[in-house]
């Protein structure tokens, strides 16, 4: 068995641990010898005996302490653990994305046949620009109700999936057709 020469409070003890242990008496050692470093600050030399047993109550205050502390971080780790596994058990949450109402999506449908058949009048040189400006500016009006109706079935969280087109749904389609 190792003999092991520790010092502690100035004083140097021959201590006998098993092999592989010398490590940790040596670091055990350490502590105890900070500990009654600083009593003999505060207090002045002790005899060997109550040096020992006061530096050995301030580690053992310091090991509760952190016994405690230990405690505590364990339950936090638990309630966290706890709190994940019940967010992982959960369903997903359902997120819907709003729906474009048919009505808007044939009048732009019919707004880009419109635009590409005039981009081709325009390539022929057929229509002038004063009367393309004058259709667009038309067609920006025919437009505006269903844009209207369109923000206000978003500001009030319809849709616009739930209703049947308004009249003026059925004015501008009319006005497509011709």
């Amino acid at each position: 068995m190792p003999e092991v020469n520790i010092s502690i409070g100035g004083r140097v003890f021959e201590v006998a641990c098993q092999e592989g242990e010398q490590s940790y008496l040596e670091a055990a050692a350490k502590l105890l010898d900070a500990e009654a470093a600083v009593m003999a600050e505060q207090i002045g030399r002790l005899p060997e005996s109550r040096m020992l047993l006061m530096a050995g109550l301030m580690l053992a205050d310091k090991v509760v302490g952190i016994d405690d502390q230990m405690a505590d971080l364990t339950e936090q780790v638990a309630r966290r653990d706890a709190l994940i596994a019940d967010l992982k058990s959960r369903p997903p949450q359902r997120v819907e994305v709003p729906v474009i109402p048919a009505a808007v999506g044939a009048t732009m449908a019919d707004l880009a046949t419109r635009a590409e058949a005039l981009a081709a009048e325009m390539e022929e040189g057929d229509v002038e620009v004063a009367g393309l400006l004058s259709d667009i500016d038309d067609r920006s009006h025919d437009a505006a109700p269903i844009r209207n109706g369109v923000q206000d079935d978003d500001q009030n969280g319809d849709q616009g999936d739930e209703t049947a087109p308004s009249d003026e749904d059925d004015e501008i389609e009319e006005d497509a057709a011709s």
